[in-house]
């Protein structure tokens, strides 16, 4: 039975979610909500009046319960609580069976899972530089922001300035290596399908969110004006929401485990894109419980096609994925991939005491307000 809920805000930003069995069996998930996670820690906290006394076992019960037991439901804070305690009771059953969850979801397709990092850099020397590096920690894709704040109608520089960075990238990485461009919601509609036609040459892997989600009924339009793969979807909750942009076209679906309801809720997500030809590409720039969870999703999922990794972004300030584990080597990466995790439940051991000594000095994070030239309100 399910005896104790904690949660635990740790640096750089993530809310992690603790669970425990009255026999002892303990469960981590990760319910990350960026900017958002101390309120997210309070929606975790209210459910959990639903959970104790339970059986820790009833995952697909206690799921359909948490999303659906209140009038008002979904939406960004409701499904990252749900997901971190998702992640954790398929963790504790994981321990409790002494196999890992890929194999209590079918089993293992794959062995290895191939993973990218994320670069930044505003001029192409950063680029190159960090692109570098990344090959040196023996990554063989990267991911890049298309650009900064960018003015609704761009002007030629800054169009020039796009394909520049993503040139540099390119040239650094060579053929057999790819790098992705995330648009970021920032890039407003007529600019998303300039930029996505003048990309076309230099072939990136994929277009990361062309559009905010509010936009998705012109994803279509996008799809249509070229041949790079889009993708979409970390800002997308529950499967139904997946369905129009698949509908419209995307090719690659990157929900994100710590805000979409879960490992039980991105399974069906991943399954509803495998029958419109789409593939699986979990959005993951956040802590090392959700990589697991994500990573324990790709082994058992035959469209999973590639794993976003936060190794050293810029966004961790104060720890970084692998400062929580007592075991680091479970993530190391081998030519570009990470091993299948054999380990019982996610496969990884979490550091608690380290844990309980980070939410002692928490300090929200909060993303930026950005503004254009003109002074009215520019995308993050």
């Amino acid at each position: 039975m399910i005896a104790r809920v904690e949660t635990f805000l740790v640096a750089p930003r993530w809310l992690l979610v603790r669970i425990e069995t009255t026999d002892g069996v303990v469960g981590w998930g990760e319910a990350t909500c960026e900017g958002r996670s101390d309120t997210v820690a309070t929606a975790v906290n209210e459910m959990a009046e639903l959970l104790i006394g339970k059986p820790a076992d009833r995952i697909e019960d206690h799921w359909q319960v948490l999303t659906k037991g209140s009038f008002y439901r979904g939406g960004s804070i409701l499904s990252s609580a749900v997901a971190g305690i998702d992640m954790a009771l398929w963790d504790i059953l994981g321990k409790r069976t002494g196999r890992p969850i890929h194999e209590l979801l079918g089993g293992a397709v794959r062995d290895r899972i191939r993973v990218y990092c994320w670069v930044g850099g505003d001029d192409p020397a950063d680029v190159a530089e960090q692109v570098g590096a990344r090959l040196e920690q023996g990554f063989t894709a990267v991911k890049m922001n298309a650009s900064g704040a960018m003015t609704p109608l761009a002007s030629p520089r800054e169009l020039d300035g796009v394909l520049e960075r993503v040139a540099t990238a390119k040239e650094v990485l060579g053929d057999e290596r790819d790098v992705a461009v995330d648009f970021h919601g920032r890039v407003s509609y007529p600019n998303a399908l300039r930029l996505a036609h003048l990309l076309e040459p230099l072939r990136p892997m994929f277009i990361e969110e062309p559009l905010v989600p509010e936009d998705s009924p012109l994803i279509t339009r996008i799809v249509n004006n070229t041949s790079v793969p889009i993708a979409t979807g970390e800002r997308l909750f529950e499967r139904r929401e997946f369905l129009p942009v698949l509908q419209g076209g995307v090719g690659i679906v990157q929900p994100d485990l710590a805000h979409a309801g879960g490992i039980t809720e991105v399974r069906k997500i991943a399954s509803l894109a495998e029958a419109f030809g789409a593939l699986l590409a979990p959005h993951c720039p956040l802590g090392p419980i959700a990589l697991a969870a994500c990573l324990q999703v790709g082994f058992c999922t035959i469209n999973h096609a590639i794993q976003e990794g936060s190794f050293g972004i810029h966004y961790n300030q104060g720890a970084d994925v692998l400062d929580y584990l007592v075991d680091t080597s479970v993530f190391d990466i081998h030519d570009g991939h990470i091993n299948r995790l054999t380990g019982p439940g996610l496969g990884i051991e979490i550091d608690e005491q380290a844990v309980r000594a980070a939410a002692l000095d928490w300090k929200p994070w909060r993303g930026p307000i950005w503004r254009h030239r003109d002074g009215s309100f520019a995308e993050w």
